[in-house]
């Protein structure tokens, strides 16, 4: 048990000093604040999120490229994850907040069964989740299915502005999401 933890320790140490890697586009010294298990990036030094895209729970297919120009909250999750359901209430609340403001949210459920996923999210949220059971999105995005709950927040551009490596509560998440959104999109020749 203690090598397990030791090796998630370190991956989830790996994979944050990767995101803020990211963040910068040349090699310079990041501009990106991590404390506390929260990684922001300031708008110069963000860089783009990979394909975002694939079956939702509940059918259809969806992909965030289709959201350019929105702020979009992307959250993994997993039915079996205590943390994941504690921060349920406190997604839906955010986003009931902050949608009027240009801001989406998106579920990507990991390692799950369909119908435990759909059960989960059934009066809890009322934003759309990708079905990820290979967990390949969240390997996409640096997250191993080991870290979950995480929540990504990308800017109107695609780009990622903060990496919360925990369950969120609202009175942290909903000042988060309300900053970029109030971000100025950048000038033309910076995009």
């Amino acid at each position: 048990m203690g090598v397990r933890r030791l090796a998630a320790g370190l991956l989830a140490t790996a994979t944050t000093a990767a995101l803020l890697i990211g963040c910068t586009a040349d090699g310079r010294e990041s501009a990106c604040d991590s404390a506390g298990g929260i990684v922001e990036c300031a708008p110069e030094q963000r860089s783009a999120a990979p394909k975002i895209s694939g079956e939702l729970l509940t059918g259809g297919s969806y992909d965030v490229a289709g959201q350019r120009g929105q702020v979009v909250v992307v959250n993994f999750w997993g039915s079996w994850c205590a943390p994941c359901r504690a921060e349920a209430d406190d997604l839906e609340n955010t986003y009931q907040a902050t949608k009027d403001s240009g801001v989406v949210f998106l579920g990507i459920n990991v390692q799950d069964n369909r119908d435990k996923a759909i059960a989960f999210e059934e009066g809890r949220v009322s934003y759309p989740s990708i079905f990820d059971p290979g967990s390949r999105l969240a390997l996409d995005m640096d997250i191993p299915p080991n870290t979950i709950p995480a929540t990504v927040v990308l800017d109107r551009e695609g780009r990622i502005a903060t990496v919360i490596r925990a369950a969120v509560r609202q009175e942290g998440l909903q000042p988060i999401v309300e900053r970029i959104a109030a971000e100025a999109p950048a000038p033309v020749g910076q995009r």
